[in-house]
């Protein structure tokens, strides 16, 4: 009977075992708590990084929307400049011409004619007037006929006022004649 052990070991034993449950469960609790503290962290940080980035986006956007912005006003600007300087350009190639179609017209008034009225509008021009005679309207129509700056002159109307005095129109195209080197090539 020297050999029968009275002590409660089990119990013992049970509660060593549990105490190191215990001390593993709470290590592995810390441990977790602290991988889930280290992840948050992580993408915590992710998200800042990547809202500072989105905010340096936006504000830069914003900067390039600007610059867009003041591109195209830039444009409509030069577009309109563009339109200006043609039409300038237009008119200053045009006013040797119809300063050379009121020569054209003036040169071909005969005598006792006058003209009330001359209208330019494109290339068509509109000549009213008062002649002494039906003859002096033939003579214009044959000196416009004539010129190199008109074509078909038509008689719209010739009217008698009076004693020696007939109302006349005349509508005709006015062209630009070729120049000696374009018509030899």
């Amino acid at each position: 009977m020297a050999n029968i052990n009275l002590l409660p070991w089990r119990e013992e034993l049970r509660e060593t075992r549990n105490k190191a449950f215990y001390v593993v469960l709470g290590g592995v609790v810390a441990l977790s708590l602290v991988g889930v503290f280290m992840a948050v962290q992580f993408y915590s940080g992710a998200v800042s990084a990547q809202d500072t980035r989105n905010n340096y986006l936006r504000k830069e956007t914003k900067v390039l929307d600007a610059q867009i912005s003041e591109i195209l006003a830039l444009r409509e600007t030069r577009n309109q400049l563009i339109e200006r300087m043609e039409l300038i350009q237009n008119l200053q190639g045009n006013r040797p011409v119809i300063v050379r179609v009121f020569d054209e017209v003036a040169r071909a008034v005969p005598d006792e004619l006058y003209f009330t009225e001359v209208n330019v509008s494109g290339n068509k021009v509109r000549v009213k007037g008062v002649a002494g005679s039906n003859n002096r309207v033939s003579a214009l129509m044959r000196n416009f006929d004539r010129s190199d700056w008109f074509m078909n002159p038509s008689l719209l109307k010739v009217e008698a006022k009076g004693q020696g005095v007939n109302e006349f129109e005349i509508i005709m195209t006015r062209i630009e004649p070729k120049s000696e080197e374009e018509g030899e090539s």
